[in-house]
């Protein structure tokens, strides 16, 4: 994705997750945008990683982001935020931020395409766009030899993205219940599902 869309991805970012993050901080929807600003400028996408964006008469109408265990230990420079955003922000709002993310980052083994997040417009749902999204993941693992699992999380309190996960043939491979997860997001319940792609021994029962 070109460094030109962050604004757009970063305000769809907020429609799609404003609700989890409003019990973790008091940032409004503008401040919420510049933080995924600031993460999208300062810890761009890791080099096991990719992030599309679907794109309609030039405006964002939709993104994944996914992501996959490097072939070998890759380390990249981070530059820390400058202390003008760090400032309107506010320190206390960053971390808790930061913690949050942290707690819903997931480590992919060895053959797993993990999809860190998606995300459709409002404006555009119900139209085929999250199922693009979907086999553009599904395409990206298919060529690429070291993969073969596409996998996600989704909450409990969403089943119609559930559904659409199993119907394309997603499956739950694990429930879990987390107790931090549901004080700083409010959601407790999370489907761990798994779509194998290819016939490999990469990926066992460590997943």
């Amino acid at each position: 994705m070109q460094a030109k869309y962050n604004p757009q991805v970063s305000r769809l970012l907020v429609h799609g997750f404003r609700g989890k993050f409003q019990t973790l901080t008091n940032m409004n929807d503008d401040d919420l945008a510049l933080f995924f600003e600031n993460l999208f400028e300062h810890y761009p996408t890791e080099p096991a990683g990719q992030r599309m964006a679907a794109l309609q008469d030039g405006k964002v109408i939709g993104t994944i982001s996914i992501k996959w265990k490097p072939e070998y230990d890759m380390k990249q420079k981070q530059k820390l935020p400058s202390r003008k955003s760090f400032n309107r922000l506010g320190k206390w709002n960053q971390v808790k931020m930061l913690i949050g993310l942290s707690l819903l980052d997931h480590k992919p083994q060895a053959g797993e395409c993990y999809i860190a997040d998606i995300v459709v417009h409002p404006d555009h749902r119900s139209k085929g766009v999250g199922k693009l999204l979907l086999q553009w993941a599904q395409h990206f693992v298919l060529t690429e030899p070291h993969l073969d699992v596409l996998s996600l999380h989704v909450v409990g309190s969403n089943p119609r993205a559930k559904h659409l996960y199993e119907l394309l043939s997603f499956q739950t491979h694990l429930q879990k219940n987390s107790l931090v997860r549901h004080l700083l997001f409010n959601e407790s319940k999370w489907d761990y599902m798994l779509m194998k792609l290819k016939q490999s021994e990469s990926i066992r029962g460590e997943i």
